[in-house]
């Protein structure tokens, strides 16, 4: 063990300097074992590697064949560490449905509605804003592809998805008909019919793009649904747009 000075001993001895960086270095190393121990021990930050790993593997694979063995390669998790936060392969199918896709829609369409001031504004903005990565395009909607394997093999995972489209519907409803009141969406449209269109003909250009595995598909469906929307527009409204539309083609035809 290394011995300890008075600090006069340090002022004078030949070898504090060399005594010194070993103390130093043995803390540092328990210092950074102490972190790494906490970091293994921490329960809610290994729940969470297991939930997203989890929802890689059932993005990229679907849910049937999913490997518990990659997702616990994936985070470097005993099987024990695993089904002590979910007691079964199911149950972690739960939560990924719950906890992660269904938190997808709320961020994607349900708060941007809330927080927006014009619905179809708000709803062009979301369609255009849709990823046509490869990946993206190539993968589907995370959604659309639990419901279609799962829908119709177990009846929980079939009400979890349910409950999201029965949300996001009604989400897209309400700001429509905030819409209505406010004079900037048509009257008479039907909020929840919409609502329900809307949704139908977005997850349907999703599954033609994945089958087709081409962006080119989105591109049409997203020029398809936006012109949709406009016309979702009040008279008053459309005038205005339609207005500012041929405003900026005499701005740029001028430029040129």
């Amino acid at each position: 063990m290394a011995r300890r000075y008075t600090i006069q001993e340090w002022e004078i001895s030949p070898i504090n300097p060399i005594d010194f960086q070993r103390q130093l270095t043995y803390k540092l190393v328990g210092m950074l074992a102490d972190e790494g121990r906490r970091r293994r021990r921490d329960p809610e930050r290994t729940r969470e590697r297991l939930l997203q790993a989890g929802y890689r593997e059932v993005y990229r694979t679907g849910f049937q064949s999913a490997s518990i063995d990659t997702i616990l390669a994936a985070t470097n998790v005993t099987k024990g560490a695993l089904y002590h936060h979910f007691d079964s392969k199911e149950d972690l199918g739960h939560a990924i449905i719950e906890e992660i896709i269904a938190k997808l829609t709320v961020n994607k369409w349900l708060i941007p509605l809330q927080q927006g001031k014009n619905p179809i504004d708000t709803l062009i903005d979301i369609v255009q804003a849709t990823s046509i990565r490869p990946q993206d395009v190539n993968g589907g909607c995370p959604l659309v592809n639990l419901a279609q394997e799962m829908s119709s093999l177990d009846e929980q995972f079939r009400k979890q998805l349910e409950r999201i489209f029965r949300d996001w519907q009604g989400g897209i409803a309400i700001a429509l008909r905030r819409g209505q009141s406010q004079g900037t969406v048509r009257r008479d449209l039907r909020p929840e019919e919409t609502a329900g269109f809307l949704i139908a003909m977005y997850e349907g250009y999703t599954l033609l793009a994945k089958n087709a595995q081409d962006a080119e598909v989105w591109n049409v469906g997203i020029r398809n649904i936006v012109g949709w929307l406009k016309s979702l527009r009040a008279p008053r409204q459309l005038r205005r747009a339609r207005q500012h539309s041929i405003s900026k083609r005499h701005v740029v035809n001028r430029q040129r």
